[in-house]
């Protein structure tokens, strides 16, 4: 099993460096927007979006296959929905077509003590699913099918990140840069209007109120001795989340993500379960900061 779990982490974390390091492609995290119904990755019976790594691995393969929708589900699950898997193109490998995504799960296991007695040790294993996504099925499914986005309705989800932003009360104050100061927990903001977009100026604010997240006040992030770039990473990865959360269009501020590029790089093929703590420390955040505004909706580790 430990094996299995390795070889795992090893695949995704490999696909993820080969995504960065094309150079042909935006970083996995960042979400092309041209539909109004593409949203976060989300499961097709539970409604609910996937966490951790797994957004990543299936933006990947929504770039590598040219998909639209957003939605996703089990061979089995698209057959009790009266879907139809698409039979597998040639130009696509065996074994290629679906896309695995994977969940921690708790095992107990009784041992024995020296005295005599039993005691339970609880410890957690990585389990794997295969999903595909809905353009690879033929199906009753035309009203989940992405449209053409609508400005006025992009346009009101633009007021609902303005909404998240006051909701949580941080300290937001104008200057020349945009950074998050601990010693004072504030976060300098240069002003809205000199920001290319909208959506450049929204995953900006976004970035920045995760690194607010951080203190022990908040989440008390475990950054595990990790350095200043994988912070970096968090953030980045976080405030893609969220504008994917709130429909807010695909920013092109790719500034930090080239500034970070070599380090981030580095880090990922030195340690194979680095991509895995900076995503799920990314959902962590991302639900934090949208609870300010929603009710929490469970999300959906796995199929």
């Amino acid at each position: 099993m430990a094996g299995k779990t390795e070889q795992l982490r090893t695949e995704i974390t490999n696909q993820i460096i080969q995504a960065l390091e094309s150079g042909n492609s935006l970083p996995p995290w960042r979400k092309p927007w041209n539909t109004t119904n593409s949203g976060p990755h989300r499961n097709l019976i539970s409604g609910r979006p996937y966490s951790g790594v797994n957004p990543l691995v299936l933006q990947l393969a929504s770039q590598r296959h040219g998909f639209t929708s957003s939605i996703w589900a089990t061979f089995k699950q698209w057959n009790q929905a009266n879907g139809h898997v698409k039979r597998r193109p040639d130009n696509v490998k065996p074994g290629k077509w679906g896309t695995t995504i994977c969940f921690t799960a708790p095992v107990a296991k009784k041992r024995r003590t020296d005295d005599g007695s039993e005691e339970e040790d609880k410890y957690w294993i990585l389990k794997s699913y295969t999903v595909f996504n809905l353009d690879q099925v033929d199906g009753p499914f035309d009203q989940l099918r992405p449209s053409e986005t609508e400005p006025t309705k992009l346009f009101e989800k633009f007021e609902a990140a303005d909404e998240l932003i006051a909701a949580t009360e941080a300290d937001i104050r104008t200057g020349d840069r945009a950074c998050y100061v601990p010693a004072g927990d504030y976060i300098i903001m240069p002003p809205k209007e000199s920001f290319h977009s909208g959506p450049d100026y929204y995953e900006t604010a976004f970035h920045e109120l995760t690194h607010w997240t951080e203190p022990e006040h908040r989440l008390n992030w475990d950054r595990k001795g990790e350095g200043y770039a994988a912070g970096e990473l968090i953030a980045e990865i976080s405030a893609c989340y969220l504008a994917a959360e709130l429909g807010i269009p695909n920013s092109d501020r790719i500034d930090k993500s080239g500034a970070y590029l070599k380090s981030w790089l580095q880090n990922l093929k030195n340690d194979n379960r680095a991509i895995f703590r900076a995503c799920s420390q990314a959902s962590k955040a991302n639900d934090f900061l949208l609870s300010f505004v929603r009710t929490p909706e469970p999300v959906e580790a796995a199929a």
